[in-house]
């Protein structure tokens, strides 16, 4: 038997050699040691030998098959390098990956947070699915209010009942967080609160259902209209990089006393008049002024101690104002070729 399995021994490595794919080399390992190959059956037979038959053969019987192992694994790794660097062509340009990038709403968002964060106000977040309450109420605005002629919006079926906390529908404004914060930070207090916000409005270039505002608040003792002018005049000028010409005017908000409403110079005409401004050379920015006493009660807080301002924009219309787009419906289309421009 010994004879037999050195024949066999040069048998493989004459076949070895002459190996050239992945096929024979299947072929190979099949013959050799698969179940009924030739070297398998050799093995079985050891049962049969004397204890110093066994010895010998069953040595030189795995040396055998431990070699041929280890040759095998050798070509298969040669054979897949052959077969990889041949699907591969290393001198073709690379693939081309698209990387996403921020919404332009999200752009000024995150630039305006962090205007806000140098200036000590802290960014919070509420519902969007509000109670009636915290939305209206709390801002000063109940139920018979003609205010909310102004601000229709989508009620929720599930809020029903005569207490308007839990009357619910898609908040109108991100103001309705005012009153939360109060009552969970206490004054002093400054924070913005960005979101979305939704109005069942007709839309045009200029108005959309669904946007993003920011509502801002700071609460303290003797805070007036001049600390409330120093402020939207310093974060725009960082938003634009530039003074911007502004102009306050009497505007009436159920929620503030006196109340303002601020106009940008429409820079997508320069002041010239377009589809943006209505032809007037000035686009409705933010409504502002001092906060209630009413709303200040409303927050647990003593307004003959205290004082604050607010004011809330729209963010979407800053962004088209920073990037010059002229429909408002652009935002939220989720066309490439317009996304692909940011």
């Amino acid at each position: 038997m010994l004879e037999e399995l050195r024949k066999l021994q040069q048998q493989i490595k004459s076949e070895v050699e002459r190996i050239k794919n992945s096929q024979e080399l299947r072929d190979l390992e099949v013959k050799y040691l698969g179940r009924k190959g030739e070297l398998t059956e050799i093995l079985r037979q050891l049962k049969d030998l004397s204890s110093e038959e066994k010895q010998k053969v069953g040595k030189l019987a795995n040396e055998i098959k431990t070699d041929l192992a280890k040759k095998i694994g050798e070509i298969k790794g040669s054979v897949s390098a052959a077969k990889e660097s041949k699907l591969l062509d290393l001198t073709l340009p690379g693939q081309q990956f698209t990387l996403g990038h921020l919404h332009p709403v999200s752009r000024i968002q995150y630039q305006l947070e962090d205007v806000f964060s140098s200036l000590g106000f802290i960014v919070e977040d509420g519902p969007e699915l509000e109670s009636e309450f915290f939305n209206f109420e709390a801002l000063n605005v109940p139920a018979s209010h003609p205010a909310r002629d102004m601000q229709d919006t989508f009620y929720i079926k599930e809020g029903k009942g005569a207490d308007p906390h839990n009357r619910l529908l898609l908040r109108t404004q991100t103001s309705s967080v005012q009153v939360r914060a109060m009552k969970k930070y206490g004054v002093p207090l400054r924070l913005i609160v960005p979101g979305r916000v939704f109005r069942f409005e007709a839309t045009d270039a200029r108005h959309e259902t669904t946007f993003t505002q920011i509502e801002g608040l700071m609460i303290d003792k003797d805070i007036s209209v001049a600390n409330l002018i120093s402020v939207i005049k310093s974060f725009l000028k960082q938003i634009f990089g530039k003074e911007i010409e502004v102009r306050l005017r009497p505007g009436y908000f159920p929620f503030v006393e006196p109340g303002f409403e601020m106009d940008l110079s429409c820079l997508l005409c320069g002041g010239k008049g377009c589809a943006v401004c209505k032809k007037t050379g000035w686009v409705e920015f933010m409504g502002s002024g001092l906060v209630h006493p009413n709303v200040l009660l409303a927050g647990g807080v003593d307004p003959k101690e205290y004082s604050g301002f607010a004011f809330g924009f729209g963010l979407t219309r800053l962004v088209m104002m920073k990037y010059g787009i002229d429909d408002i419906r652009l935002m939220n289309s989720g066309d490439l070729r317009f996304l692909n421009q940011f």
